[in-house]
Formats: C-alpha cells, sequence, structure tokens
C-alpha cells in the first residue's frame, strides 16, 4: 500500500514537472520563487508542499531525474547494424532533450547556486559521454562508422543550443522538426558508412522527429 502510495506521489510530481520545466528553461533557478512555482504549476502553494517542501528538493528532483535517464543509455548487445542504429537514434534522442531542458540559463544558476547537483550533473553527463565514445569505437571497428573523432562529434551538439532559439528560427524561417530532421540526417551521414545508412529506417525516425518536435515546441513557445 505504502509503495503505491509512494508511486502515486511520485507520478504527480512528475507531472508537476513537466509544466515547470519550459518556464524554468527561461526564466533559469536563481530568482523563481514558490508562490511563483505554484502558479506555473496550476496548483495552490498548501498542495505544491505537499509535494516538495523547498526549491531546493525541486532543483534535486529535476537534476536526479534527469542523471537517471542519463543511466537509460545501457550496454546492450549490439549484434547487428540495426541495433547500431536504434542505439544512436536513443542517443539523439537523450542529446535534444538534455539541449532543451538544460538551457545555459538553468546551467549557470546551477554551478552558481548549487554546486554539489551541479557538479552531480557534470558527472553523469561526463560518464554518458565515455559511453557514448565506447558505442563510436564499437562501430568503426566492425566497420559501420566512418573512422571520425568521437569526441568532435560529441562537442558538435553544442550548436543546438543556438539552434532551439525562438528568434534564429524565425530569422532563418526554419521550424523546429525542419531543424531537428535535418540535424539528424548530418549526425548519420557523418557517423555511418555510406551503405549502412539504412540502419535507421524512415518509418521509425519520423514518429520520433514528430515527439521531439512537439517537446522542443513546448519548451520554446
Amino acid at each position: 500500500m505504502n509503495n503505491q502510495i509512494s508511486d502515486k506521489k511520485n507520478e504527480t510530481r512528475v507531472k508537476l514537472m513537466n509544466k515547470l520545466l519550459p518556464y524554468l528553461r527561461k526564466n533559469g533557478l536563481q530568482s523563481v520563487r514558490m508562490d511563483e512555482i505554484s502558479r506555473v504549476m496550476e496548483i495552490s502553494r498548501a498542495t505544491l508542499y505537499k509535494y516538495f517542501s523547498t526549491k531546493e528538493e525541486i532543483v534535486e528532483f529535476i537534476v536526479d531525474g534527469f542523471i537517471e535517464y542519463m543511466k537509460e543509455l545501457t550496454h546492450n548487445p549490439l549484434d547487428s547494424v540495426q541495433s547500431f542504429g536504434t542505439r544512436f537514434l536513443q542517443i539523439f534522442e537523450q542529446t535534444i532533450s538534455l539541449v532543451v531542458y538544460f538551457s545555459d540559463i538553468i546551467l549557470q544558476d546551477l554551478e552558481t547556486s548549487y554546486p554539489d547537483l551541479f557538479d552531480r550533473f557534470n558527472e553523469a553527463m561526463k560518464e554518458r559521454e565515455e559511453k557514448i565514445l565506447a558505442f563510436f569505437e564499437e562501430g568503426k571497428q566492425k566497420g559501420i562508422f566512418n573512422q571520425l573523432n568521437g569526441r568532435l562529434l560529441i562537442k558538435q551538439d553544442e550548436i543546438l543550443r543556438g539552434m532551439f532559439d525562438v528568434k534564429y528560427l524565425m530569422t532563418n524561417q526554419f521550424t523546429v522538426q525542419q531543424v531537428l530532421y535535418d540535424y539528424f540526417q548530418l549526425k548519420r551521414i557523418q557517423l555511418f558508412k555510406p551503405e549502412k545508412l539504412t540502419a535507421i529506417d524512415d518509418e521509425v525516425l519520423m514518429p520520433k522527429i514528430e515527439h521531439l518536435t512537439q517537446k522542443v515546441t513546448k519548451n520554446l513557445f
């Protein structure tokens, strides 16, 4: 019974956080207050305190959630070209989510106001990067990936922060879906050898792109 109550409470906390994250992405962590948070979550302040006793608890919940999300990048056997395609798609989805939710202002506020949480998040990011590098190396060894510098491929993802900006999108007349699809194709062509590009079927890709488009759009506008 207690587990059921705990699970239900955690489920509600996640739903409330999904309402809050787009606001934090634009406004940061440092200046936001509990009454402001309850307004964004569309609940009373009293109800908010049933789920989170302090702002620090909210920030910790966000960071812990994304650390667990990063750990989902597993070391399942890569026994076919398609399995490399599936892992690549998982990495791409994670990359987009991390870029979208952890905007520059959130990262700066995290480092300034919550250094311990920032260090934990940073360490998880480093561990994720090492997993991705190992994935790249395995793909190169098996003749699926081009012989490229994996760290440069990862570093390249930072350009997405500038692209997921309303002003940038409007100035260049880009849609979120177009940016996501074109960037995915760019990464795929860079990484996979020409004869291995069919590792990801567009029938699998497009629903993922549409889902990510909704997620990014919700956080931008």
